[in-house]
């Protein structure tokens, strides 16, 4: 009789546990409202979002809520090969639907930046951002198969990130010509998949790092060298990378420097190697306002750089489509000079930039302290 007694309590117990699971597995499962569209006087205005390790989607959709009430039209979203395509021909869009679909809901532009190598595709205990010659055409159909999903709802793709960084290319030294194969290869795929998608090269990192450093390679330098291994016929747009460090926007272009201006020059090797024709898009870029970094401004001026910098991308280069600043939010705090970079707080709180580039969006820019 005590057995039958002990046997229903646990009978019971586990239904409990099990309608607590599933109450935490559907509450954070949102329902999509009426489709929304962004309203802002710059169409050019972007930001890049950090969802790859969010698990809820109520957060997926408050982000690009947030990212809509900015009144920004852009974002840059971070799509990992390791976790879409967990073995060789086998893929799970779960994650990045989600993603996907709370972006276009809400009226946002997404461009996929796709990278991160499964396992299976590298050698055993080597960084996740390593891949190798013989490699190549298994992200190439990866990024075929993930133009092929959500064909419709994603028109852009960056192939890779900063590869003029040896850190970003798997701790080799970096090789434009390597890089070059890698986007031409993956170029066909995507197209031949789904024509419409826009191929986005390059993604370069801002650098001034001479020819046989370890470490990077100079990004004008690099950029010329994927134009002398054929790149200008693999990329639809050039993705760039513009940070102002401690300068402001309107702060002269120089090859000697690392400004927000220095993309003018990465364009300048565009026209020389016959390819003026090619928009840019600034895939990353901005400001930090870490109150002990060497490379950080004020608050203040972080917002009135952010501000200028939208207004010249709309008003001074017809040849950029969008400026995505970093980064919107990330999951949990960096704790580090990184957290500095957000526009609002893991708690999806807004920072002070975020309400100043909103009113300019709206244009109440005259209502700015």
């Amino acid at each position: 009789m005590q057995r039958v007694k002990i046997g229903k309590v646990r009978t019971v117990l586990a239904l409990l546990v099990g309608l607590v699971l599933l109450g935490r597995s559907t509450r954070p499962w949102v329902e999509f409202g009426p489709p929304q569209h962004v309203v802002s006087i710059n169409p050019k205005m972007g930001v890049h979002t950090r969802l790859t390790d969010e698990v809820e989607p109520w957060k997926f959709q408050r982000t690009y809520e947030m990212v809509r009430e900015l009144g920004a039209s852009w974002a840059v979203e971070y799509f990992l090969w390791a976790a879409h395509e967990p073995a060789p021909g086998v893929y799970d869009w779960s994650h990045a639907d989600l993603v996907v679909d709370h972006a276009v809901n809400q009226g946002v532009k997404l461009i996929a930046r796709l990278g991160y190598v499964p396992e299976w595709a590298r050698p055993p205990r080597t960084s996740a951002l390593l891949l190798e010659e013989n490699g190549y055409d298994d992200f190439a159909r990866f990024a075929a198969a993930f133009a092929r999903h959500f064909q419709g709802r994603v028109n852009y793709i960056v192939v890779w990130n900063e590869p003029n960084l040896s850190q970003e290319w798997g701790y080799r030294p970096v090789d434009p010509a390597a890089y070059t194969d890698l986007l031409c290869r993956t170029y066909r795929a995507v197209k031949a998949a789904n024509p419409d998608v826009q191929i986005l090269g390059g993604a370069l990192a801002p650098t001034l790092a001479p020819r046989g450093s370890e470490w990077a390679l100079n990004d004008l330098d690099y950029l010329q060298g994927m134009y002398d291994a054929g790149a200008a016929s693999c990329f639809d747009l050039l993705a760039v990378h513009s940070y102002g460090w401690t300068f402001g926007p309107d702060e002269p272009a120089n090859q000697n420097m690392v400004n927000f201006s220095r993309v003018e020059l990465l364009r300048d090797v565009m026209v020389r190697n016959g390819d003026g024709a090619k928009h840019i898009i600034i895939t990353e870029g901005g400001w930090n306002d870490h109150p002990r970094w060497t490379k950080a401004v004020r608050p203040a001026q972080r917002v009135a750089y952010t501000i200028r910098a939208y207004r010249k991308a709309l008003e001074q280069w017809p040849w950029v489509d969008a400026l995505c600043i970093w980064a919107f939010r990330y999951p949990r705090p960096a704790g580090t000079y990184q957290d500095y970079y957000t526009f609002v707080d893991g708690n999806f709180q807004p920072k002070p930039i975020y309400l100043a580039v909103q009113q300019y969006a709206a244009g109440r820019e005259d209502t700015l302290p």
